[in-house]
């Protein structure tokens, strides 16, 4: 989990051994937290230490889709990444005990499934989500190891449905502090430019940034990954400092 604001920013994802693992139908439980889907929501329990700073996460959120597609998005030619937009559009409500904070709003929810490591099959990415007037779009521009291109645009509509649509020129954004390259696409002549940083490491970065999509000026969210960066040795050793990973 990863929280944004004065006074209240945590980071927590911790890897857990089997031991630390339970599921059924409904549930999955990871370690001390577990998320259970009601039929209309996914509820997350919370109960978590932040790092590198060990400092307590805990509350629920609570996220209700509003439609969800059928099918994946197929990545890579081989089949090998799986994209799932489960709720494009969504209402969250986020009821935190520590750090004490609560708010609701608009939401999304998704996922990804892979059979093999994701260095392996692609070199970098940029993916970024925004609210429309009337539904949500998704842009993800990736490239990968074969040297070939993965451009999605996707308009999700109030109803579940999807269209695609003519992706806009592509543009650079300002690099990070580590100098990891960031682009997004807007249309001709509205340039696009970073809101905030959110997340600056060594591999990748979670932005917020302003855009012109379908005719419309979107404040999205957006993130860029560099898959040869993450594969470096030296970043490989400094992992453990905000990924720990424990048995239970």
């Amino acid at each position: 989990m990863a929280l944004y604001g004065r006074g209240a920013r945590r980071w927590t994802l911790t890897e857990r051994g089997r031991e630390g693992l339970s599921r059924d139908e409904t549930h999955l439980r990871i370690g001390p937290s577990q998320v259970e889907w009601t039929g209309t929501q996914l509820v997350f329990h919370i109960d978590e230490v932040g790092m590198p700073i060990p400092r307590r996460v805990r509350g629920t959120v609570r996220v209700t889709p509003e439609s969800a597609p059928a099918s994946p998005f197929v990545l890579d030619a081989a089949g090998g990444h799986r994209w799932f937009p489960f709720g494009p559009r969504a209402h969250i409500e986020v009821a935190m005990r520590e750090p004490d904070l609560d708010w609701s709003g608009a939401g999304y929810l998704d996922g990804n499934a892979g059979d093999v490591p994701l260095e392996r099959s692609f070199v970098e990415w940029d993916w970024s989500r925004a609210d429309l007037d009337r539904g949500a779009a998704v842009l993800y521009d990736a490239t990968r190891r074969d040297g070939t291109k993965l451009a999605i645009a996707a308009r999700f509509a109030e109803d579940g449905s999807i269209e695609a649509f003519e992706p806009p020129p592509r543009v650079a954004l300002a690099t990070t502090g580590w100098r990891i390259d960031r682009a997004t696409r807007s249309a001709a002549g509205a340039a696009p430019r970073v809101v905030e940083t959110l997340e600056d490491t060594p591999f990748y970065a979670r932005s917020v940034v302003s855009a012109e999509w379908l005719g419309q000026r979107v404040t999205a969210m957006h993130e860029s990954l560099s898959l040869d960066r993450f594969d470096a040795r030296w970043v490989q050793m400094l992992l453990p400092f905000r990924m720990p990973r424990v048995r239970r």
